[in-house]
């Protein structure tokens, strides 16, 4: 009696799982996390008529949802000032990086991004055999000049760049990153992961039109509703992009893959405006509640234009590392960079009055015994 027969690439593949969710380590500490501000959630939640959507929509949950996303394509398509067949709908930005891994990239295809960025990309690329290319960052934030130079290098079907960054909360300008499309190699797309963007400075996306025309081909970018708009459990991402690369989705999607109370849950919450900037508000104030609490502790606080903060520990990653396991002994659940230098910081997500007043409570302990260990 035999398995699964396994493709040759798959069977080459180590099992690996980009993050470990929070109820998994919840279980394995036999506990639930008492401030839960790691996974670069939205504590402050969806809009209230996202929610109404939903709750309305949960009857007809015995309908698949609507194939083509048509209402919530055409409302993001008029948010943009674009047509809806500049953009795509899909089960988050990570599956659609799925979809459009498996779209260009071929065993053996040359991808390129920073060393330390977002895991679930290379995830995909391995999936599909890609070979990774990876540029460090610069000054904790990444090169894309070097990345592009990277790309030329070695002809890359791909260049991974996210703006705001994850993890260090980095940003460039958008008129920089329009100021190098001209550098793009011939025959390289560029991957801009805008998830954060909504919490960054103005200017920080390029304009669509006056700075990177939609009908671009060298480009495409991500948005999310996980992030400001509180609804990292739907599952909503989309692309903005050329109609030609828009419409090749179409050849590999899962079509029937959109939750139809997600699609109505993000419809709402995009028309929502007032309730997104109090969100952008309340995530401002809690960068800086996490800043000065780091300061209290004698750490320092890297800037953000994100819906967390990157903490310099003052050491290197295993410092940071006994910080993080500490705080999570003591019910406060944070991530940290992979990758040195950048592991020398653990990275905290704006959380509630009272998931920060936990952190305030955990940290100084946390802190102490890891510097102790390391002594």
């Amino acid at each position: 009696m035999t398995g699964p027969r396994y493709t040759p690439l798959v069977a080459s593949l180590p099992e690996t799982v980009p993050f470990v969710g929070p109820e998994t380590q919840e279980r394995e500490r036999g506990a639930p996390f008492r401030a839960r501000i790691g996974a670069n959630e939205n504590v402050f939640g969806p809009s209230p008529r996202a929610i109404e959507a939903m709750q309305r929509e949960a009857a007809e949950i015995w309908k698949y949802g609507d194939s083509t996303s048509y209402d919530l394509r055409n409302a993001i398509a008029a948010h943009h000032g674009i047509s809806p067949e500049n953009v795509m709908v899909g089960e988050g930005i990570d599956g659609l990086l799925g979809y459009l891994v498996r779209l260009v990239v071929a065993q053996g295809d040359a991808v390129v991004t920073s060393d330390g960025a977002y895991p679930t990309f290379n995830y995909h690329v391995a999936g599909f055999g890609g070979v990774l290319h990876k540029v460090p960052y610069a000054q904790d934030a990444e090169d894309l000049p070097a990345l592009l130079a990277k790309a030329a290098e070695v002809d890359a079907k791909l260049v991974y760049f996210a703006n705001p960054d994850n993890p260090m909360g980095s940003w460039k300008q958008g008129a920089e990153i329009a100021a190098q499309l001209d550098n793009v190699p011939e025959g390289t797309l560029l991957v801009l992961d805008e998830a954060y963007v909504e919490f960054a400075p103005d200017g920080t996306a390029p304009e669509i039109g006056s700075e990177i025309d939609i009908e671009d081909p060298r480009v495409i970018r991500f948005r999310t509703f996980s992030k400001a708009y509180g609804m990292a459990g739907a599952r909503v991402g989309y692309a903005l992009a050329a109609a030609p690369l828009i419409r090749a989705f179409d050849k590999i999607r899962n079509h029937f893959g959109m939750n139809r109370t997600a699609q109505a849950g993000a419809l709402a919450g995009l028309q929502d405006r007032e309730w997104l900037e109090q969100t952008i508000e309340k995530v401002a104030a809690a960068r800086g509640r996490i800043a000065a609490i780091a300061q209290a502790n004698g750490l320092s606080a890297l800037p953000s234009a994100t819906n967390f903060v990157a903490v310099d520990c003052g050491g290197d990653g295993a410092l940071a590392k006994a910080v993080l396991e500490g705080l999570s002994k003591r019910g406060v659940f944070v991530r940290m960079p992979f990758v040195a230098p950048q592991n020398r910081c653990i990275r905290i997500g704006a959380g509630t009055e009272a998931d920060l007043d936990a952190l305030e409570e955990a940290l100084p302990g946390a802190l102490a015994e890891a510097r102790e260990n390391a002594g």
